[in-house]
């Protein structure tokens, strides 16, 4: 008989918990070994991990749904960037500024980004089992029409200011600066900053209270309750210590953007308890069953694409209003393959992934980003060398998901038994 997670001995649970998150160990090591050697002061490093975590997390999350879903890693949400980009660009082309110019730029993304991500789930609809490779070439196809856009009709056929043309010629301008009179750039960041010191206070001191409040209306079990308490205690008492503390003097907390991610945070939570979510569920574990229990499974599957796809487009908004420019022909061509990096890096596989494992991918991916190139320069002598191996660990990183996904799938059809998993959630 199978062991169940309870009946494993603390040393098996360990092996387990080592074989299935080996990516993310790997990973941990490598940017130990990577942040000791780039010569870079710790101050810096998490200054600028901040300020990625800040552009990159919300498309991160954006990929959950499809992944609970059963389709795999979503690469065509560089398609919802592209929706994005086109309605900054008009924006921008109608001086449409501050807060105003990126709510209307958000509006404008949904039906952009529903349109496109109903034609992307119908088409996946299409090669079902081979959906990740799909979106990653439709993103690829996507791109040649988007150039076409920018390049021909756009400037054309479509008449433009010359704020976003090229001047003596047709077509958008390579580059689109979002700051100055435009007035775009952080117009979500600075609405409200606050020290790290304040962000973790405030947020451990929230941990506590909530715990407290739930474990009182007898809604948090006592080991729960027990555990929130003593993380927030420690944390906070980890962070007294000088030596730490003064890690984080330079890094400031975007409050406002935060809050959206977090937002996004408890949408993926609350939709996965919805009739909605647990369709998704069930198409993701067994189309076949959930067909049979009446389940019109293309259209879960083609609803999951165009949540998806419109949340990478607000992704894509909150990017590029923290960078401050916007490169048109260029923005949105890493996007999908970065994000499924980093959410496979943070443990999550080609049919499950959970918040935290979209957060914990983020900060290691992007932290290997922030230290790789000085890395490079201080070993090989070279800056070089740390950009290709960053890429390399990028498309390795993926490469090794539909290897590990592949090895998994048909050692559960010999053996159906091992095939059995808990319930995929999309959030811990």
């Amino acid at each position: 008989m199978e062991h169940t997670i309870t009946n494993l001995t603390f040393a098996e649970k360990a092996k387990k918990n080592f074989k299935e998150y080996i990516v993310t160990y790997v990973f941990l090591v490598l940017i130990i070994i990577f942040v000791a050697f780039s010569g870079q002061k710790l101050e810096s490093v998490f200054m600028q991990l901040m300020s990625r975590l800040v552009r990159n997390l919300f498309i991160v999350l954006a990929l959950i749904i499809p992944i609970v879903s059963g389709m795999g890693i979503n690469f065509a949400i560089t398609i919802g960037a592209m929706a994005a980009q086109v309605s900054l660009l008009l924006v921008i082309n109608w001086e449409l500024k501050g807060i105003i110019g990126l709510l209307v730029a958000a509006a404008m993304t949904v039906p952009l980004g529903a349109l496109f991500g109903f034609l992307i789930g119908s088409l996946l609809n299409k090669m079902k089992g081979q959906e990740t490779i799909g979106s990653m070439i439709l993103g690829y196809f996507a791109n040649g029409a988007y150039q076409l856009l920018f390049l021909f009709v756009f400037g054309k056929l479509i008449p433009l200011s010359d704020k976003v043309t090229i001047v003596g010629a047709t077509g958008v301008a390579n580059t689109l600066n979002l700051i100055g009179d435009v007035g775009l750039q952080g117009v979500l960041d600075n609405l409200i900053k606050i020290s790290f010191t304040q962000a973790l206070y405030g947020v451990t001191a929230i941990m506590a209270v909530s715990a407290i409040v739930l474990f009182a209306c007898k809604k948090l079990s006592k080991k729960r309750f027990i555990t929130y308490i003593v993380s927030s205690v420690l944390v906070a008492g980890i962070y007294t210590i000088p030596a730490v503390k003064g890690c984080f003097w330079l890094v400031s907390v975007p409050v406002v953007t935060f809050l959206i991610i977090g937002a996004l945070c408890v949408f993926n939570i609350v939709i996965m308890r919805t009739r909605l979510g647990q369709k998704f569920r069930a198409v993701g574990q067994n189309r076949v069953v959930a067909n049979a229990s009446g389940i019109n499974v293309d259209r879960v599957r083609i609803t999951a694409i165009i949540l998806s796809t419109v949340l990478a487009g607000w992704g894509q908004l909150i990017f590029l209003q923290n960078l401050g420019t916007l490169q048109t022909y260029a923005a949105h061509e890493m996007v999908g393959l970065y994000a499924g990096a980093a959410i496979l890096v943070g443990g999550a596989s080609i049919d499950r992934a959970t918040n935290s494992q979209a957060f914990i991918g983020c900060l290691l991916f992007h932290t290997l980003f922030v230290v790789a190139q000085d890395f490079g320069s201080n070993i090989f002598g070279d800056p070089n060398i740390g950009e290709f191996f960053r890429v390399f660990l990028c498309y390795g990183v993926i490469a090794l998901a539909l290897v590990m996904y592949a090895f998994r799938s048909a050692n559960e059809k010999k053996n159906p038994a091992n095939g059995v998993r808990p319930t995929a959630k999309a959030a811990k």
